[in-house]
């Protein structure tokens, strides 16, 4: 099959689609694109369920980081003044995972970005497509009402001026039938007229969902880098309740992430076996909701010289036919007008019928040929298989560094809340009976007091 000018399947789309690909009971599917078959759609279930598998297997290793780090850790020795062993690997550990989440956040920019411009390349070829299907459609309706115009007024004129000679009327009459036959082979050049199959109303579904998939990684993204800024700034200010909100939120936006890895690597492994070899299912999909012939579908979508043209028989007898009539409206231009006056006004008008005819004819055969509309969908091919592909993998990469760097931030980040200094040292200076019971045991009551200078004892 030809591919489309300028497609050819990229190095991503040739790797994603030589992955093995499995149903529910792990038996191999075959790669070929079949969104219809459940074995397919199990496949790509899969995958998505390979995502879920993650997040799962990430709750628990953090669950039991933390039981562990909880429960386990050693206690201080009383009156120890020492930092905890590994307080600022700690929270470098965290700061560090935070910055490569950063990093992520300004890829997922870029895949957001890429992919956006590959769906808005997908739409504008559609609408590129509806434009010339429409013109085609409106071409041939003008046509046929000024021939049929032509026919029910100037040509009648015509017989009846000419009715003294009945071989210059044979000659009119002949030129009505040709035009009458040049009306019927037009109007079977508007193939989409009546089609049910509108690539307007794709284009707009498409620009439709993406602009919500946009919006929503759009929000995911400013999620995200929030958190990771409002952590940052709890580790600089050492505020914990900063660190225990952030910490619930990153939570939060780790699930989200494996979330959207899911949805990412099914849609990339799919587009990546449609973009394989597109031909062969466009081709049947088309066929199946516009009803149109494969001879019509193929020269449209294949363009290459093993296919014909389809209209090229009513194209060679309209032009036939068009320049039969110009002949005879010159033979009776020459005859009829020296000893029928009156007829100059009919033939001139249908001269300029004829003229405005042979130019819409012509524009006809350009917008026909596969050409226009081959390249048409060489670009939403590209579009789609291209940089919303790419896009979709950029997208991908960031989700796997979010999850990685929020899981890393929320393994260090109850440590590192846990090194932070008491927030009011007034606490430390009241000798009062209330505050004793805060002091760890075996602490004597004086030790605390040294360490902020213009602390006094009171008397008790």
């Amino acid at each position: 099959m030809g591919a489309p000018p300028g497609y050819r399947p990229s190095a991503w789309v040739h790797l994603l689609h030589q992955l093995p690909r499995a149903d529910f009971q792990l038996r191999p599917v075959p790669s070929g694109f079949a969104p219809q078959e459940q074995e397919y759609q199990q496949a790509l279930l899969l995958v998505v369920a390979l995502a879920g598998l993650g997040l799962g297997l990430s709750l628990i290793f953090i669950a039991v980081y933390l039981i562990r780090f909880c429960c386990c850790r050693s206690p201080e020795p009383p009156g120890s003044k020492s930092p905890t062993p590994g307080g600022g690997c700690v929270t470098w550990s965290c700061i560090v995972a935070l910055l490569v989440g950063c990093t992520g956040i300004g890829i997922g920019f870029y895949g957001n970005s890429e992919t956006s411009d590959g769906v808005s390349q997908l739409s504008s070829a559609l609408l590129h497509a509806n434009h010339t299907l429409s013109a085609i459609d409106h071409l041939v309706l003008e046509t046929v009402e000024r021939l049929g115009e032509a026919v029910r007024t100037e040509l009648t004129t015509l017989e009846e001026v000419l009715e003294p000679r009945t071989e210059l009327v044979a000659a009119a009459r002949g030129a009505r039938r040709q035009a009458e036959a040049v009306a019927q082979q037009l109007q079977g050049l508007a193939f989409w007229q009546g089609v049910p199959l509108s690539p307007l109303q794709v284009a707009e579904d498409v620009s439709f969902v993406e602009e919500y998939r946009w919006l929503a990684y759009v929000l995911l993204l400013l999620l995200e880098l929030l958190v990771c800024l409002f952590t940052l700034l709890g580790l600089a200010k050492q505020s914990k309740w900063l660190v225990i909100v952030m910490t619930v939120m990153s939570l939060l936006v780790l699930v989200l992430s494996w979330g959207s890895m899911g949805l990412e690597a099914a849609t990339a492994v799919g587009l990546s076996d449609f973009c394989s070899n597109p031909d062969p299912y466009i081709l049947n999909l088309t066929q199946e909701e516009t009803g149109l012939s494969s001879d019509i579908l193929s020269y449209y979508f294949l363009c290459n010289q093993a296919v014909s043209n389809p209209f090229q028989q009513r194209l060679t007898l309209s032009q036939r036919a068009l320049a039969n009539i110009h002949s005879q409206l010159l033979g009776l231009e020459r005859e009829a007008v020296p000893q029928f006056p009156s007829a100059q006004k009919p033939l001139l008008s249908l001269e300029e019928t004829l003229n405005v005819t042979e130019g819409n004819f012509h524009q006809l055969v350009a917008l026909l040929h596969c050409r226009g509309l081959h390249k048409d969908y060489g670009a939403a091919l590209r579009g789609l298989c291209e940089d919303a592909l790419e896009g979709l993998l950029f997208l991908l990469l960031f989700s796997l560094l979010s999850a990685g760097a929020l899981a890393t931030a929320l393994c260090s980040l109850p440590r590192a809340w846990a090194l932070f200094p008491p927030r009011n040292p007034s606490v430390l200076c009241s000798g009062s009976r209330l505050s004793e019971p805060l002091l760890p045991a075996g602490l004597e009551p004086a030790s605390p007091l040294r360490s902020f200078p213009g602390c006094r004892r009171r008397p008790h």
